[in-house]
């Protein structure tokens, strides 16, 4: 990552790019007066509610709460961290950022590691397009049903049958044996007496990050040797249960979909995106973590996790997809018919009919329910007790207490026990299990804004008159303010306008943490704005009520201290809250 980026020059590439043209570069606006509307693209709606306002260069959503500027909308739409919103924009605009060194030095490393991950893909791929000796795995690939379209657009690639070609192809670049060690692409011998190449004799499947950048490899050999897999190891910049293979291409179609199709491994993937099937992720060949879960949440409430045979009658997996129900997400199950996994189903069936099933899929409960009908014996007591057991698990995971409620009266009526010895045995595993809110993304649409109109006012004209700036500053201490965000937001104008800095909207969220102010400030700017007024009369009253709000709350709270002042017989206290309670009275 570089290091910090000079503020002028983050204003300077905010000038230089248009909102509504980037926007409209991801999804379709239509011109409304004077802003433009759309349908959000980070909810699903009916009735268009996103603003894109050409004159503020900021966008708000009135469904969801979304809201920001053109660098928000970025990070927000394509997973971006701040300086990579920054520096893509630059680009386009044609400004350059000076470079500066990382404050982080091991930022600095990640990006060596991932340049040697770079060329190694660029080695191992042009060995298997352009070599001899790669002439019967690219007879294999095609024999396995991948096109040269397929190969290329996913960087496969072949690792030649050599202890050293790629550690060679590296040293040539100036690479370090260390810093190669650090992408796994290498292994040290046991006898320490140097280094090997990892993969050998193997097709290589890159494992790209959702920036597209590739953090590992995946291997496979095209023979019955064992193991049939070998993976990077876990490395500075690519952790196996952080990643989901695909994802960086088919991110779009998932939000498109709105639903994602899960499986396990590379080819499993690669066969049906290349059939058609483009909202698909594969786990990479592990029991799917809470962190993966929670990247697939970005994009989708809704996965069809789509299972081997022999993988679905593990109860331990199906244990692990209780963690979509703790995220609060839709999850339904496909069980291929017994010797096909999704490569072979789709070679063998086509796509069509994989579709089929995926339309079919069965829901999370009913799936588990089924094959614990299977395993125990629901008219015997102990089986019902192992039944009601793994059940209940899953139904403690369910936020919506309605559904939660529904599960239990149909596990009641299946198993032909009471509601209410189904609820205490839930009570105990709740007990056991400590929640955790995983959903930092919370919407401003489902809390109405908890402002005072009168503080909401001021800001509005504040955005509109720099004069009035200095008059707030003059008249009202930041104290007076009682919304925590429009104390922020008073805040950050009062001390860019000290500097002799240009206050705008989509300025000054840029200096805010907290997304949720932003947010705030959106819903300020681009809600419906006063038509006709005397703005100084307007800005007088507004600051002249917050004060009276201020000393009516103040005197309240004098008035409950003098109480219990009152009743613990504290004179002295007593008779100190009672002269500020007069004063407050004279105001």
């Amino acid at each position: 990552m570089p290091g910090l980026i000079p503020q002028d020059i983050i204003d300077r590439i905010l000038d230089a790019n248009d909102i509504a043209e980037i926007i409209s570069g991801y999804i379709p606006l239509k011109r409304a007066g004077r802003n433009f509307k759309a349908l959000c693209p980070f909810h699903h709606e009916k009735t268009p509610s996103f603003t894109v306002s050409p004159d503020r260069q900021i966008y708000h959503c009135f469904g969801c709460g979304a809201g920001g500027n053109v660098f928000s909308f970025l990070m927000k739409y394509e997973r971006m961290e701040f300086p990579e919103a920054v520096e893509m924009l630059a680009k386009k605009v044609g400004i350059s950022i000076p470079k500066t060194e990382p404050a982080d030095k091991n930022a600095g490393i990640a990006e060596k590691l991932f340049s040697i991950n770079e060329l190694a893909s660029k080695f191992y791929h042009d060995i298997l397009f352009n070599s001899k000796e790669a002439g019967s795995v690219r007879a294999y690939l095609e024999k396995r049903g991948i096109s040269s379209e397929t190969a290329k657009k996913f960087r496969l690639g072949f690792a030649p049958d050599k202890w050293d070609a790629l550690i060679n192809y590296l040293r040539q670049k100036n690479f370090s044996l260390s810093l190669i060690d650090k992408t796994g692409l290498i292994s040290s011998r046991e006898d320490s007496s140097g280094y090997y190449d990892r993969f050998r004799d193997r097709i290589i499947f890159p494992i790209f990050d959702i920036k597209d950048r590739i953090v590992g490899f995946g291997a496979r050999v095209t023979n019955d040797t064992l193991p049939k897999y070998i993976n990077s190891p876990e490395t500075p910049i690519y952790v196996k249960g952080k990643n989901l293979f695909g994802l960086n291409f088919t991110k779009d179609e998932i939000r498109k979909h709105d639903s994602v199709v899960v499986v396990e491994g590379y080819l499993d993937f690669i066969i049906p995106y290349q059939a058609g099937i483009h909202n698909i992720v594969a786990s990479l060949g592990t029991a799917l973590t809470i962190e993966q879960i929670r990247i697939i949440k970005r994009y989708t409430q809704n996965a069809i996790i789509l299972f081997d045979p022999d993988l679905a009658g593990e109860l331990a997996t199906l244990r692990s997809l209780d963690l979509f129900l703790s995220l609060d997400m839709n999850v339904r199950l496909v069980s291929l018919p017994k010797g096909f996994d999704p490569d072979s189903f789709v070679r063998d069936k086509g796509a069509d009919k994989l579709k089929e099933l995926i339309e079919d899929a069965v829901d999370l409960f009913d799936y588990k329910l089924d094959l614990l009908k299977e395993k125990y014996d629901i008219i015997k007591a102990q089986g019902k007790a192992k039944i009601a057991e793994e059940m209940l698990a899953t139904i403690s995971k369910i936020k919506n207490e309605v559904l939660k409620e529904s599960y239990l009266k149909k596990l009641s009526e299946i198993l032909s026990v009471k509601e209410d010895a189904l609820l205490k045995e839930l009570s105990k595993v709740k007990d056991g299990i400590s929640y955790i809110d995983y959903d930092s993304f919370s919407s401003l649409a489902s809390k109405p804004l908890n402002i005072r109109v009168v503080e909401k006012m001021v800001v509005k004209l504040m955005l509109e008159h720099d004069d009035l700036i200095r008059q707030v500053k003059e008249k009202l201490d930041i104290s007076d303010f009682q919304d925590p965000h429009i104390k922020k937001i008073v805040c950050s104008m009062l001390e860019l306008n000290s500097q002799g800095r240009k206050i705008e909207a989509s300025r000054l969220m840029n200096h805010f943490d907290d997304q949720a102010v932003a947010q705030t400030l959106t819903h300020l700017c681009l809600s419906e704005e006063c038509r006709e007024i005397d703005k100084q009369k307007a800005f007088d009253d507004c600051i002249n009520r917050i004060k009276q709000e201020n000393i009516k709350e103040k005197r309240n709270q004098l008035h409950g201290e003098i109480k219990i002042a009152e009743s613990q017989g504290n004179k002295d206290r007593l008779n100190q809250l009672m002269k500020e309670y007069n004063c407050l009275i004279k105001k």
